[in-house]
């Protein structure tokens, strides 16, 4: 079991690489603020994760520069997730605003918390 968990991980990176979305071209100046915005958030995160791998591609899709920490090989920060997030569990993002740090699992929140923020009004309009 664990071998064939082992291939389907391997799949799931190779087919995302294949069709990972491109990131948007932002001004420097939209870049930076990003930046600053996202600071102070980190994805704890498997690299094979297909639930991971969601949110990952939204973050790409956006464009943002999100601190990444591998909850499943560093112990570091499998203790620090489930210590101060109270679970073990994948995706999860830790935010910290205004010295209060909040733990947001699930990926389709994720998501939508990031696309809630981040994403830019401009380009919305033109898609729709």
């Amino acid at each position: 079991m664990k071998g064939v968990r082992w291939l389907l991980g391997r799949i799931i990176l190779f087919v995302d690489r294949l069709t990972s979305p491109r990131p948007p071209h932002h001004s420097p100046e939209r870049q930076a603020e990003l930046d600053a915005l996202t600071a102070h958030l980190a994805l704890y995160q498997y690299a094979a994760c297909p639930f991971c791998v969601k949110v990952r591609r939204a973050i790409r899709r956006l464009g943002l520069n999100i601190e990444l920490r591998d909850a499943k090989n560093d112990p570091h920060f499998r203790r620090e997730l489930e210590q101060e997030g109270g679970r073990q569990q994948v995706p999860c993002l830790r935010i910290e605003e205004a010295g209060k740090v909040t733990w947001l699992y699930e990926s389709g929140d994720i998501i939508a918390w990031l696309e809630k923020r981040f994403a830019d009004p401009d380009a919305a309009g033109a898609r729709a």
